[in-house]
């Protein structure tokens, strides 16, 4: 078990992350702990505890802007914030129980340096889109700050969506600037059922492109679908195909009354009000209940929405599984038994390549040290990102290996 570092404040962060770049120590950057099992295993001498970086030092309702400790636990800002009937757009996903851990446990800090994004995103945009500043750490031990608290106070490049998604190994945030928006009057889900896998993305794409202004798209087959707490998902013996609606009162129910006119001719359809509407929609972003409980492999695929279809069958053809699918079809779920040699890497890239990319969401710890967890990058893409990993961390002790085998 390494050492832990337990820096109380921005300052002793600082000085927690020079002295180990000043003696070439290791470190694993952890706030709460919830994503340790997201990525390839990181074999660091010392473990960088963040909890002491918590707490919301700016909030301002009026200006749609909220800064906290990267430690913050994310709970407490969506407490905060329903308050105000606000809410963070781009949905974070909670991926603590599909990860092994508890749910509820994951920090602000976290979502965004893993730019956790859920089934809004075909609308509000990724975490890293609401991202609007940040102070850290970089690997040299050395303060930064970059944006601020509006949208627009960027010159040069944004650093903060360089950030996002880079799992730690460039920085260590220590407090985080967001955009929020205020919570939508009302939420209805219109479901047309059983429809196969092409014709149920045909639908989401007409859904996607209509002027009806939805923010959720999905697809369950008829596997997936009976794991819903929702009866009108579970209760049905089929597949269903899921369009949200959010916004004013009068506006919500004109767009799913015709959204239901629009696919009830060939269809059976039905409508989801409030509560049920939230509740699937948690489901269809934390993912975790929809999927076999038992283990199992997890890729998380994001693909050409047309192609979902075929893509998702070829590989469960070869081996086996479950799959669903969100963002209209752009991200695929796919669920592979454990006993998948290599967690299928060589199936999965194959039948991805050209049409998007795989990230190896959930595995054992010796499956994701020996095959490629994110994206095998392109030879460009590659010394790229060398090349900004040795700006930031010139030693490598953020993270070692966290998303790339050497760095």
């Amino acid at each position: 078990m390494p050492e832990s570092l337990k820096p109380a404040d921005a300052a002793q962060l600082a000085e927690a992350v020079a002295w180990a770049a000043a003696e070439g120590r290791t470190l694993e950057v952890v706030g709460a702990g919830s994503k340790r099992r997201l990525g390839r295993p990181v074999a660091a001498e010392y473990r960088l505890e963040l909890s002491a970086l918590s707490g919301v030092s700016l909030y301002e309702p009026e200006e749609l802007v909220l800064s906290a400790g990267a430690a913050t636990p994310l709970g407490e800002i969506e407490g905060l914030l329903a308050q105000h009937r606000q809410q963070l757009a781009f949905e974070p996903a909670d991926y603590g129980r599909l990860l092994g851990g508890p749910a509820e446990a994951q920090t602000l800090g976290g979502v965004l340096a893993a730019n956790v994004s859920g089934s809004r995103r075909i609308k509000a945009g990724a975490a890293r889109d609401h991202f609007l500043g940040f102070k850290a750490v970089s690997g040299r031990g050395e303060a930064i700050k970059s944006g601020g608290r509006v949208v627009k106070n960027v010159t040069g490049y944004d650093l903060s969506k360089l950030m996002a998604g880079s799992h730690g190994t460039l920085a260590v945030l220590a407090e985080v600037t967001v955009k929020v928006l205020p919570a939508p009057e009302k939420l209805r889900t219109v479901l047309v059922y059983a429809q196969s896998d092409d014709d149920g993305i045909a639908v989401l794409a007409r859904a996607a492109g209509s002027p009806h202004e939805v923010s959720g798209l999905a697809h369950l087959r008829a596997e997936t679908a009976m794991r819903s707490s929702v009866d009108y998902v579970s209760g049905t013996a089929s597949s269903v195909t899921a369009i949200r609606v959010e916004g004013p009162g009068p506006s919500v129910e004109h767009r799913c009354a015709a959204l239901k006119a629009m696919f009830g001719g060939a269809a059976t359809v039905e409508e989801l009000h409030g509560r049920r509407s939230a509740a699937f929609w948690r489901e269809v972003t934390d993912v975790a209940g929809l999927l076999p409980a038992a283990g199992g492999l997890l890729w998380k695929l994001s693909l050409t929405p047309s192609e979902a279809p075929r893509i998702s069958r070829t590989i469960r053809e070869a081996l086996g599984g479950e799959a669903f699918y969100d963002w209209a079809g752009g991200l695929v779920w796919l669920w592979l038994p454990e006993r998948t040699a290599d967690a299928g890497h060589a199936v999965v890239r194959g039948a991805v390549a050209g049409h998007g990319h795989a990230t190896l969401l959930r595995a054992p710890e010796a499956v994701r040290a020996r095959v490629p967890v994110f994206q095998p990058e392109a030879p460009g893409q590659a010394a790229l990102a060398t090349r900004i990993k040795q700006s930031f961390d010139p030693l490598g002790i953020l993270n070692p290996g966290r998303m790339h085998e050497g760095r």
